[in-house]
């Protein structure tokens, strides 16, 4: 069979420019709490994952005109350099901390094929209306900008080969503020 994950060629922030562009995930802040936060930061990547703080109060955060917001901020940042895109496919390696917790792992790319016929096994219950609205973001960006996070069963290949890709110095190391009590989904 075909492998479950691939390498990419990934959008990342020009060197320098991680601080600017780190934002909590989408799905953690209301519109208020994200056009709060984004005020002064043009290169907040809020400007693409909830475009709707880019728009009148009034319309509606499913409108075709939010996507369609997404697209143009994401235009504007690649267009301004602050966004660039790596040469060749790679796998990424992230480490996140969080007090003494510190969680490491891969960002890859995965069909969703292997997820419909369960070869990725899903995990929790997702809401239609949210899938829907993350489907309307990926087409209009042509682009997924969110990742979908998922565990693998204990190996210790795969923990010693991620160890390995992550030992090195990191391309970006940013320090967020933090967004409530945020605690991984560990399945």
């Amino acid at each position: 069979p075909m492998s479950l994950i691939r390498p990419f060629r990934g959008l990342r922030p020009a060197p320098g420019r991680a601080s600017e562009v780190a934002a909590p995930p989408y799905d953690v802040l209301s519109s208020d709490e994200a056009r709060s936060r984004a005020t002064g930061k043009p290169w907040s990547f809020l400007h693409i994952s909830k475009p709707e703080i880019d728009l009148d109060r009034s319309v509606d955060i499913y409108s075709s005109e939010v996507y369609a917001k997404a697209a143009e901020n994401l235009k504007t940042m690649l267009d301004a350099g602050v966004l660039v895109r790596d040469d060749q496919p790679c796998y990424y390696a992230y480490r996140l901390t969080m007090g003494a917790h510190v969680q490491t792992g891969l960002v890859v790319a995965a069909n969703v094929a292997d997820y419909d016929s369960n070869r990725i096994r899903k995990h929790e219950f997702t809401r239609p209306d949210k899938e829907d609205d993350r489907v309307r973001q990926i087409e209009a960006l042509n682009a997924q900008t969110g990742p979908v996070l998922l565990a693998y069963p204990s190996s210790a290949t795969a923990d010693e080969l991620i160890a390995g890709i992550a030992s090195g110095e990191p391309a970006a190391d940013v320090t967020a503020d933090g967004v409530g009590d945020w605690r991984p989904d560990i399945v």
